[in-house]
């Protein structure tokens, strides 16, 4: 059982966050309205010096002619604040779902089924998809530990589980597209007995996707969460 990643500690909160923006397009835009304003500030500075001054060098340098600086200011203004607005419209709400039901383990109890969703408007990939399993008696204090299906899968077969019987795990690869959806339709991530609810303190879901932009969303699940309080059917 191997991490998937060693990345640094960090809360292990329900909240969805941007990890990552787009270097291209993010960075690009800002760069160049940023090389844009200190030529602009060169030709207002060597605009205000006498006619002597600008006859020296550098002030006799003059890279841009006022209109079509202006010109080439107002469109990276533009797509910079194009891109900001472009990147919250097709931005992924990455949500999850759970419940008591029957039907996905072999036992003939019910399982709790947690699905996740993307309630967005556009698709979204995903990146890296792993686990943390903290079992009954267990600590989240230290590193994390993250691994991948099938150490979860280890983790909960060294706790007295079974596959198949008392779990079940799914495991999606990256570039597996998570498509926006306005009925909030739920893919089914995993299935968990009384047994696992019983056993585990804590299974946590981490799931990274890259949107249209080509920025990285991460949000962390507990699939255990609210399986101790909510009825089961009979």
């Amino acid at each position: 059982m191997s991490p998937t990643r060693s990345d640094p500690p960090i809360p292990l909160s329900d909240t969805q966050r941007r990890v990552r923006r787009s270097r291209l397009l993010f960075m690009a835009p800002l760069v160049l309205l940023g090389i844009l304003v200190v030529i602009l500030l060169w030709e207002v500075v060597r605009s205000n010096m006498s006619a002597g001054a600008r006859a020296d060098w550098p002030w006799r340098l003059r890279i841009l002619e006022p209109d079509p600086l202006g010109s080439l200011l107002a469109v990276a203004a533009g797509a910079v604040f194009a891109r900001a607005q472009y990147a919250r419209t097709v931005r992924p709400y990455l949500g999850w779902r759970a419940s008591w039901e029957k039907g996905d383990l072999r036992s003939e109890g019910a399982a709790w089924r947690v699905g996740i969703l993307n309630g967005g408007q556009h698709t979204a990939v995903i990146e890296s998809y792993d686990f943390r399993v903290i079992p009954a008696g267990g600590t989240e204090d230290g590193e994390t530990s993250w691994v991948d299906a099938q150490g979860a899968g280890a983790v909960l077969t060294a706790a007295g589980l079974t596959a198949g019987e008392d779990y079940l795990l799914v495991t999606f690869g990256p570039g597996f597209p998570l498509v926006g959806t306005g009925n909030y339709e739920t893919v089914l991530v995993g299935a968990f007995s009384k047994r696992v609810v019983d056993r585990i303190d804590a299974l946590y879901l981490r799931v990274r996707v890259t949107d249209a932009v080509g920025d990285s969303h991460e949000r962390i699940v507990n699939c255990l969460k609210a399986a101790r309080v909510s009825p089961r059917p009979v």
